[in-house]
């Protein structure tokens, strides 16, 4: 039996995408070969690839806007360091709102000087920071969309008068933005993409080639851009299954179809917890991440009882982050709305039998 994967990632993947890749691994393209052992240059590769870059910028109405789109690997810690290499020349600022910005700008004050515009980490990271200034007078400003282990999100972005840099790796094509008011967005695509392996990267060409230091070639996003995203060897199986979720999301009717029923389960996720005397949410509401949704049981004492429910109802992945603890629901965008009913019936079951 499929169980409900509320994991914070790598996570849930649609079962039409699964079932895809399977088969590819098997016998890509009936070419009598697996997807894992062709040529990342043969030109059923090279169209994969062509097609993901392209499905990116449809998808986030970037085309002919100016930007490319890259798969890269490492994760998106590299790309704390790589961003800052690229575009960091005096000084740069960034938002911390929670462990991945705290990353970023340990790695990026390796380069240079960072400034913190703002911060919530005196309150646990419960919260969006608002109100703050970015100075005009910088190389970027960086932010985090999503944070998955405090379950916050920002809702409203600053019109930066700088370049602005994301990083999106837990909500990138889960709801509507004006994606142009981004000049580098980054996201790892083990959330909302495909499996773990390969990180998005999408730039806008005319930030770069900026600064004055000489970047190694595997950081410079001059020469991947140059070589269509195959500087060196691509991780083949990653970016088709991304390929594939991509294409899924257009098929749903794009970030806008998909956002709606983001919402929707949300709602029926925090309904439940607002309502049950027996959970309580970590988030400032105003700030609840819908992708991640964070709470605490407020009697102990029900633990035991508490997981041995989630385990009879086939709910998988709920514990919170260990620097935080409680429980963490992901309700990336392959996550289907009836693992959310039914993890708040068990909430509710819990009610009733306390």
């Amino acid at each position: 039996m499929k169980k409900h994967n509320f994991s914070a990632g790598p996570s849930i993947l649609p079962q039409e995408v699964l079932l895809k890749a399977s088969h590819a691994v098997m016998d890509f393209n009936n070419e009598g070969l697996s997807l894992l052992e062709i040529s990342h240059r043969s030109k059923a590769f090279v169209d994969v690839m062509e097609n993901a870059r392209a499905l990116v910028l449809e998808l986030l109405g970037l085309e002919g806007k100016g930007y490319k789109a890259l798969f890269l690997q490492g994760g998106a810690s590299t790309q704390f360091l790589m961003v800052a290499m690229n575009l960091l020349e005096k000084r740069a600022g960034y938002l911390n709102t929670g462990t991945w910005s705290k990353k970023a700008i340990k790695e990026a004050k390796m380069l240079d000087d960072i400034y913190e515009v703002a911060s919530s980490e005196s309150a646990n990271f419960n919260y969006i920071p608002k109100g703050y200034d970015i100075p005009e007078d910088y190389d970027y400003f960086h932010c985090t969309s999503n944070n998955t282990i405090f379950g916050t999100q920002i809702k409203e972005f600053p019109n930066s008068p700088i370049p602005m840099v994301c990083d999106m790796s837990s909500d990138i094509f889960s709801r509507v933005l004006d994606f142009s008011k981004f000049d580098l967005i980054y996201a790892g695509a083990q959330k909302n993409m495909g499996p773990a392996g390969t990180t998005l990267v999408v730039i806008k060409e005319d930030i770069l080639g900026k600064v004055s230091r000489k970047i190694p070639s595997i950081m410079d996003y001059k020469l991947h851009i140059s070589n269509g995203s195959m500087y060196n060897t691509p991780p083949v199986f990653a970016v088709y299954t991304s390929m594939l979720t991509l294409e899924w999301i257009k098929s749903l009717g794009g970030i806008a179809a998909v956002e709606k029923l983001n919402e929707k389960k949300a709602n029926v996720m925090y309904s439940e917890i607002d309502l049950n005397p027996l959970f309580k949410g970590f988030a400032t509401k105003e700030d609840r991440s819908i992708m991640n949704a964070t709470f605490t049981l407020e009697n102990e004492n029900l633990k035991e009882t508490f997981e041995t429910m989630l385990k009879e109802a086939g709910i998988s992945g709920l514990n919170g982050h260990r620097s935080v603890g409680g429980y963490r629901a992901s309700m990336y965008n392959a996550l289907p709305i009836e693992s959310v009913k039914t993890l708040v019936e068990v909430m509710s079951e819990l009610e009733s039998k306390a």
